[in-house]
């Protein structure tokens, strides 16, 4: 597969690495949908190709040991690229969403993928042996071509069987995989599975699989079957994760993973991985935090808008939360849903990234010289917690302003809201939350130079001594 991290990669010196990283060519940025200013990367030779992180680019940041040894430079370039090449997106996640470390070589990583293997199946066959009935998908009747699926899908076998199998489970192997097994069973064993629990978790996801967005390619004709393999992996996290279990949503961020891997052990394991980091969010303090994070956002952004929607009868920013909890997976047409998905998992540019830093201690020179060196420029306060998903949801908010200060009340929000379901354009969003992202990095800073400015000027008591010395 081009561009997967596999041991025939090798890398170059230094200098030729560098020049495989930055021989792009100056001039169709605009064309393209490249969206940062100043910072986004040109595009590739010969432009007009797709935007992302390029099939020719990826092995570069490998030794020859296989480690991807240029973290950061991975990541800056799924964000500044505008996400991934679709041709490598499979090799790119396993990175991206922490199934595979960094740091790890090729061998350890066929090692590690046969033990994730062996641990997700016998995960799955631990509550499926438990819960025998649970087996099969509940579907209604009338949902006739869901329901002949779940069928199919039960009397063949398929719920033991793993989808997207590429581990080698050669006879040559058998003691390796022996072992794993021994390893996998103590581990599985260990866990308590809460029944109770466990079939409320299913009867919830029964009602919300057959939800997922099954108008895409993905899930037509044969791959309706799909559904039935999102179902188990969705119960197997539950089973095994009581303390986040499931919530409502997460059946369409797993498709996303699904959909993109193609394999139930890769999509499981990434979304386990997803979910441990985001777990907080899926929780109801959790949700609540966003929202009040998103109005003191706005509020610093716009006080105007700010101040209308948190009116009494609009109820805040809480019809939003479908947005930051799923990543705005249906706001924007499928493909740039999935390339906005991985330039927010990049995690490049936050306010303590070194992009921002370097655009406040810019501004803070700036104020600096503007007063001749007489304020001393302190470091400004900022809040670290406004992640860059803030600023891609104020950022549809503040394009849409004028349609809100039209909104008369949640009802109208809400029909607003639903207008909005791919509608909006990815690389416009993105240009403008990157102007809210630097402009409230310039704000923070000139709010401290006014801070510095209004306050009076203390005269140390050791400045009075010495003048009385020499008057």
């Amino acid at each position: 597969m081009a561009g997967a991290p596999s041991g025939d990669l090798r890398q170059g010196s230094p200098e030729s690495s560098c020049r495989g990283l930055r021989s792009e060519e100056r001039g169709q940025a605009a064309s393209e949908g490249r969206w940062f200013r100043g910072c986004m990367e040109p595009s590739g030779p010969g432009g007009g190709g797709a935007p992302g992180l390029r099939a020719d680019t990826f092995p570069l940041l490998f030794d020859s040991d296989g480690r991807l040894v240029r973290e950061s430079q991975f990541r800056k370039l799924i964000f500044k690229e505008g996400g991934v090449d679709p041709t490598i997106r499979k090799d790119v996640w396993k990175f991206l969403f922490g199934m595979y470390p960094c740091t790890s070589t090729t061998r350890e990583r066929k090692t590690l993928a046969l033990e994730l293997y062996v641990r997700y199946k016998m995960m799955k066959c631990r509550w499926q042996a438990l819960m025998p009935s649970s087996r099969r998908m509940r579907v209604d009747e009338t949902d006739t071509e869901l329901y002949e699926a779940a069928l199919a899908y039960h009397q063949t076998g398929g719920a033991c069987r793993l989808k997207g199998q590429e581990v080698d489970l050669s006879q040559e192997k058998s003691e390796q995989i022996t072992f794993i097994e021994l390893q996998a069973k103590v581990y599985v064993d260990r866990q308590r599975i809460n029944v109770d629990e466990l079939n409320e978790a299913i009867r919830i996801i029964d009602k919300d699989v057959p939800r997922t967005e099954r108008v895409l390619d993905y899930y037509q004709n044969e791959g309706v079957i799909n559904l039935m393999v999102l179902r188990d992996i969705l119960i197997t996290f539950a089973a095994f994760h009581p303390d986040v279990s499931y919530a409502q949503g997460m059946n369409d961020l797993v498709s996303r993973f699904l959909e993109v891997l193609d394999s139930e052990v890769d999509a499981y394991w990434c979304s386990a991985f997803y979910f441990e980091k985001m777990s907080f969010d899926f929780k109801e303090e959790g949700l609540i935090r966003k929202i009040r994070l998103e109005e003191q956002l706005l509020k610093e952004l716009d006080s105007q808008l700010y101040a209308h929607l948190l009116r009494d009868d609009m109820n805040g920013l809480t019809f939003c939360h479908r947005w930051l909890l799923l990543g705005f997976q249906r706001e924007f047409e499928h493909s740039d849903a999935i390339r906005l998905f991985e330039i927010l998992s990049s995690h490049h540019l936050e306010l303590n990234s070194l992009e921002a830093e370097s655009a406040r201690h810019s501004e803070r020179m700036t104020h600096f010289q503007r007063e001749e060196g007489k304020i001393r420029p302190e470091l400004p306060v900022t809040n670290n917690d406004y992640t860059f998903e803030l600023f891609i949801c104020a950022a549809i908010l503040l394009e849409k302003k004028d349609l809100l200060l039209k909104c008369s009340d949640e009802v109208e929000l809400i029909q607003f809201t639903n207008s909005l379901q791919g509608a909006l354009n990815l690389d416009r969003v993105l240009e403008r939350a990157e102007q809210a992202f630097f402009n409230y990095c310039n704000k923070s800073v000139m709010d401290c130079f006014k801070k510095l400015c209004t306050e009076p000027k203390k005269k140390s008591i050791f400045s009075f001594k010495l003048m009385d010395l020499f008057s």
